[in-house]
């Protein structure tokens, strides 16, 4: 790997999934919701970060290893999103931009990992 990991495409999507997860539990109906709001940005930062500590090991398994990680956190996430739609914190609306980013990380995530097998195959 010779990339850096800010380079990757699903890190930045990653960077932004983040915000907009932060952003909207900035909204008044998570002000209360301490346990929800820390479960969803551990969740959310844990793609990214999983991403990045991956990539520093220069080695194709470790990296898949961690973008594995990093999938299982997405899916962690959209399932949050999910519930605070249906507990009645946001509405489809709110959560569609983040539900969809997860969806195309995840899809993402996957590429990077068939990609990464290949050249351990060879």
């Amino acid at each position: 790997m010779t990339k850096s990991f800010e380079e990757f495409e699903v890190y930045k999507k990653g960077v932004q999934l983040a915000k907009l997860t932060f952003e909207l539990m900035n909204n008044k109906p998570f002000e209360r919701e301490f346990g929800f709001k820390d479960q969803i940005k551990r969740a959310v930062l844990s793609i990214t970060n999983n991403i990045a500590e991956g990539s520093e090991y220069n080695n194709n398994k470790q990296l898949i290893r961690y973008l594995k990680i990093s999938k299982g956190s997405c899916a962690e996430v959209r399932s949050i999103l999910i519930l605070s739609r249906e507990l009645g914190f946001c509405n489809q609306q709110e959560i569609q931009k983040g539900y969809d980013l997860t969806i195309e990380i995840s899809q993402n995530l996957s590429n990077f990992i068939k990609y990464l097998n290949t050249k351990i195959e060879s």
